[in-house]
């Protein structure tokens, strides 16, 4: 959902300009998580005095904003905080009103930006309106920025200038419920930024010309701790101390940049050396020195954060010479299926190792049960692989979908495994599902595109999909990485059992020209075209599929539907007869799925109730299917595979086809209307 990003500097002399090119640049990489409206804030001329510029639409529509109304860009700032925002509008429509930053009064003494959701937002709107706040805005985050403001002021009361910045956020966060990560600025603490998370990601990236003292920070715990039945009206007596946490930098202040965002995507181009804030982490950046502490203590949670060095690359998140980066991501799936193997594979003694379930293989072989939980096109990357996980296990194999986990109140034993997919690792319903199971004793696995993500974390074990940057919200070659790791796990799983020798190395040899067989479907990308632009003003579209090509069919389907607005479903061609042939006639546009394996029989039935209807199918088949039924047949033929990776062979027409309908229908794919990329939010 919301992107978040700030930019401090400390004793390195930086013009607005470049502040403001900071600001609007983090918010370009991170725009794929909302894009309803941007807006930003920077110190102005006078002391007290904040420039705050917001606009609906995109990234750029703020930059023209700017570029219009900022003035004296030349003058230079030696320390300085800047904070922007991108929304996925949640409370409120996309207005210039409801964008953030967010202020406490028209004074703009307080400025929040938000990611997430607070649940009880109304009850404290419905409380600071009776001591005479008036809200400008529909959001939940305006109601944090009130209550900074007033719990500020009754505060000085007591503590008078002795208040300080991270016991005021201390104060508000405890007063908040639901999910969030935040960024605060204040005129009354000038130069100073305090950000805390909670349930939503929040990593700070460091810049600096020497190397940094330690790669750690230490945590501070603060004793004193908030009573439940404390309201918003504070005791007379302080109920907080400062304490200071061991910063890396100690007393050797230099030059330094920190960098804060909701993504490592927006910090790479600045530095690869970040540290992931935890739940209920507030981070306290002065003076050029960052401290961390916690709301509460919690003796599960290390008492360090480590600085980490990200391993990707400026040019992945970079678009090239490609028209949008779905494009990019789909022509890149050769190269990451490949980087999700890598190191795991050994393909001349047909065997698989992951290292990071070496600690857990024995226990996960001993359950009784394994469930996937995911959404989207994660979850379909679980319904694609359940029948090799049944057929190389022998176990029940449950597929949920993570949104209902909770609903259904499903019963989970000590002895599932539960395996949480999600290409952010922060899905909100995927990590509420996984806190379900946790509670309940099951061992619980992460498949993930990011590492340090908060499913990484929470796991006990896990596979890194190793996909390398997502930016188009509609995920492409974080499905195929999936699908691969996935494939993977059921290989190791089942690698002593010698029954399953043959099929295992029947599958290890597609993965071998898995890349190769991507390569040929991608020389299609001409043809595919063709038949997108002469499809682009349907508003209805079947695809059909059996056994390993079902979950093709519903994957092409939500493709289709998150970039060209077409309504498009996913249907089992074994369901055809069961209501589904009601909706075919000469008008209904079909793609159908007839691929050479033990199902290519009922799929010819299929076709024959299809044509009997007067449809006329797209069908995607085997480049070498010679067969006299599809002779009148429209086709997009592929390379033949094992049965059970034919499916990513398969989808690759199916992305493209997507891609090209939605471009023809003059849609900008990597921004589709009413989503986000990171749903963080349930």
């Amino acid at each position: 959902m919301c992107g978040i990003f700030a930019y401090v500097n400390h004793l390195v002399e930086r013009d607005r300009r470049f502040v403001l090119d900071t600001l609007i640049n983090g918010l370009k990489m991170l725009e794929y998580r909302g894009y309803d409206s941007a807006g930003l804030c920077v110190d102005g001329d006078a002391p007290n005095e904040v420039f705050v510029c917001k606009e609906v639409g995109n990234v750029s529509k703020l930059k023209a904003k700017v570029d219009k109304e900022s003035k004296n860009n030349e003058k230079t700032f030696v320390s300085h905080v800047g904070m922007a925002h991108t929304r996925w509008a949640t409370h409120g429509v996309p207005a210039e009103r409801n964008s953030h930053p967010h202020r406490s009064d028209p004074s703009n003494e307080f400025l929040v930006v938000h990611n997430g959701i607070i649940t009880n937002s109304k009850d404290l709107r419905t409380v600071l309106e009776k001591f005479g706040y008036v809200f400008e805005s529909d959001t939940d985050t305006e109601a944090v920025a009130k209550l900074t403001k007033y719990i500020y002021d009754e505060k000085k009361k007591t503590l008078g200038s002795s208040i300080t910045f991270t016991s005021l956020v201390k104060a508000v966060c405890k007063e908040l419920e639901g999910a969030f990560a935040l960024i605060f600025k204040s005129v009354h603490f000038p130069n100073e930024l305090v950000a805390a998370r909670r349930g939503s990601p929040l990593l700070i990236g460091v810049r600096t010309k020497k190397n940094l003292k330690v790669d750690f920070v230490d945590v501070d715990i603060d004793e004193t701790e908030q009573s439940a039945e404390e309201t918003l009206m504070l005791p007379d007596q302080p109920r907080f101390r400062r304490t200071q946490s061991r910063s890396f930098l100690g007393d050797d202040i230099q030059p330094i940049e920190y960098i804060l965002a909701s993504d490592a995507s927006a910090i790479i181009e600045h530095t690869k050396k970040v540290l992931y804030l935890e739940d209920d982490d507030v981070a306290h950046i002065a003076d050029g020195d960052l401290h961390i502490h916690r709301l509460r203590r919690d003796d599960t949670v290390s008492s360090m954060r480590h600085v980490m060095t990200l391993e990707q690359e400026l040019a992945q998140i970079k678009m090239g010479n490609y028209a949008h980066f779905m494009q990019k991501e789909i022509f890149e799936q050769p190269e990451s299926v490949i980087n999700t193997m890598r190191g795991r594979v050994n393909f001349d003694s047909f065997k698989i190792v992951l290292g990071g379930l070496r600690s857990q293989l024995a226990n996960i072989r001993r359950s009784r049960r394994i469930i996937f939980s995911a959404c989207g096109t994660s979850f379909h990357s679980c319904i694609a692989t359940k029948s090799l996980f049944a057929e190389l296990t022998e176990l029940p194999i449950n597929v949920e979908l993570s949104s209902s986990f909770l609903d259904e109140e499903l019963p989970i034993f000590r002895d599932d495994v539960c395996i949480f997919v999600s290409q952010s690792g922060e899905t909100k319903d995927t990590l509420l599902a996984l806190q379900y199971c946790k509670e309940r004793g099951a061992l619980c696995v992460g498949v993930t595109n990011t590492v340090g993500s908060t499913i990484s974390r929470e796991t006990h074990c896990g596979v890194h999909i190793n996909a390398g940057p997502e930016l188009s919200v509609a995920s492409t070659k974080a499905y195929t990485s999936q699908f691969i790791a996935l494939t993977m796990i059921a290989l190791q799983l089942s690698d002593d059992n010698y029954q399953k020798l043959a099929r295992r190395r029947e599958i290890i040899n597609g993965l071998y020209n898995l890349s190769s067989n991507i390569k040929k479907v991608l020389a299609f990308d001409d043809k595919i075209k063709e038949l997108a632009y002469k499809h682009k003003d349907i508003s209805n579209l079947i695809i059909l599929g059996r056994g390993y090509h079902g979950a093709c069919a519903l994957e092409g389907a939500l493709k289709i539907k998150e970039v060209s607005y077409i309504h498009a479903e996913g249907i089992l061609a074994g369901e055809l007869k069961h209501g589904p042939l009601a909706l075919i006639d000469d008008k209904m546009p079909i793609i159908m799925m007839m691929n050479k394996d033990k199902h290519y029989q009922d799929c010819e039935n299929a076709y024959a109730q299809v044509t009997a209807r007067s449809g006329k199918p797209i069908v995607i088949c085997n480049e070498d299917d010679k067969s006299k039924t599809l002779e009148a047949a429209m086709t997009i033929r592929v390379p033949g595979t094992v049965d059970a990776l034919q499916g990513i062979v398969n989808i690759i027409a199916l992305q493209l086809f997507s891609y090209h309908i939605a471009v023809a229908r003059g849609y900008n794919p990597d921004t589709p209307r009413n989503l986000a990329k990171s749903v963080t939010t349930a």
